[in-house]
């Protein structure tokens, strides 16, 4: 039986329609640790599917897209936010615009000892969305698309994508993180949830939340987003 190389799989993907289709959770793939970057693609095809993934994140809207969501087993992702937010939400939830950038190879750890939990939701997982704990401060290395080495700091809300995306590299979704007593469709988020923090939902809800984000809800605003 003939075996598909991933040059060939990202032909196949990129001969298709665009946007890319965004698969959804219970598809193997986006359960699997995705396989090292290593050089597999040409340089142009690599450029090829970076663009079309962006244009995917784009299209969908997103705020970050992972290879395995588009069907592809390596660890890239692409990240961008314009954090068109309130300065309410802004001021919360560290939420400032993030530029384009691509994630090759990533990997993080926490940096001291801060947490903070927000609703997050996926591309993959459409309709939902559950809060997540997550540190509020990582160091993030790895490689760009250039090749050029990466170990940066990342707080707030970019803190939280990369951490998302990263996660879909190593098969976790949100989901596997999030308080499950905190699921909600994305109508209650929007008619229920939609202060700068999900305080007032833990407490309807009956989920704790850690005592970072409990104190920033004490400035008080309002909006809602989702990685």
């Amino acid at each position: 039986m003939p075996t598909t190389t991933l040059s060939e799989l990202v032909d196949e993907l990129l001969s298709g329609t665009r946007p890319l289709p965004i698969l959804s959770a219970g598809v193997p793939v986006l359960r699997r640790p995705a396989l090292p970057y290593e050089g597999q693609l040409p340089a142009d095809q690599l450029d090829r599917l970076l663009t079309a993934m962006r244009e995917t994140m784009h299209s969908a809207p997103g705020v970050g897209l992972a290879a395995p969501q588009i069907g592809v087993p390596l660890r890239l992702a692409v990240i961008e936010d314009p954090a068109e937010v309130t300065a309410e939400v802004r001021e919360a939830r560290g939420r400032v615009p993030q530029p384009y950038r691509v994630l090759v190879n990533p990997r993080y750890e926490p940096v001291g000892d801060g947490r903070a939990a927000f609703f997050e939701g996926c591309l993959s997982i459409p309709g939902w969305q559950a809060v997540v704990d997550r540190p509020d401060r990582i160091r993030l290395r790895g490689q760009d698309e250039t090749g050029r080495e990466l170990d940066e700091e990342f707080t707030g809300w970019p803190a939280r994508i990369v951490q998302h995306e990263t996660d879909h590299l190593d098969g976790v979704l949100y989901l596997d993180l999030a308080e499950t007593r905190s699921l909600s469709s994305a109508e209650a988020v929007s008619d229920y949830w939609s202060q700068p923090t999900p305080a007032t939902a833990a407490h309807a809800l009956g989920f704790p939340l850690p005592n970072a984000t409990r104190a920033a809800d004490d400035s008080g605003g309002t909006g809602a987003t989702a990685p």
